[in-house]
């Protein structure tokens, strides 16, 4: 039987189901990127990061590993996938490093549960992809410290300071 679990949680797991993971905290900031990278990366028209504390995440089962590729900027991303299935389940990217996941809102129980703050690298979503009216979109990337909430930069920084 599948229990829910607490408000503020959100589970998932791989395609195969052999790794499970939990996310204990609700996203500092959640992106719907669109950049032909995460296009290519994850065979879809896009990838939905919602961004946690890397202390965070809890593998509940299964065993990860970390795969390094490149990113729209030239930079590298770790991508944290199943070891039987490969399924990408979190990213760490440069500039938040390993002191953040981007959980893949798609690999959660329920990835309708968490919906986007902004679209990222609009200029390359696929033009049959229609954004709902009033969300936030720009064509690039974007500067955070214009975008994310007081809250989630003094999250973030605890989380770097924890990691010393």
């Amino acid at each position: 039987m599948n229990v829910s679990p607490p408000e503020g949680f959100a589970e998932g797991e791989c395609g195969c189901g052999a790794a499970r993971f939990r996310m204990n905290a609700a996203p500092m900031y959640t992106h719907c990127c669109h950049c032909t990278r995460c296009q290519r990366q994850n065979g879809s028209a896009f990838a939905i990061n919602a961004i946690v504390e890397s202390t965070a995440v809890e593998v509940l089962r299964g065993d990860v590993e970390t795969a390094s590729v490149p990113t729209e900027s030239g930079n590298v991303q770790e991508i944290v996938r199943c070891t039987r299935c490969k399924t990408a389940l979190w990213s760490h990217y440069g500039r938040l490093g390993r002191h953040a996941a981007f959980i893949r809102v798609g690999a959660l129980d329920d990835p309708t549960a968490i919906r986007p703050d902004i679209h990222i690298h609009a200029q390359s979503k696929v033009p049959w992809v229609t954004l709902p009216p009033g969300d936030l979109a720009v064509p690039e990337y974007y500067p955070m410290d214009e975008y994310w909430p007081a809250e989630s930069w003094q999250r973030l920084a605890k989380a770097k300071e924890a990691a010393g």
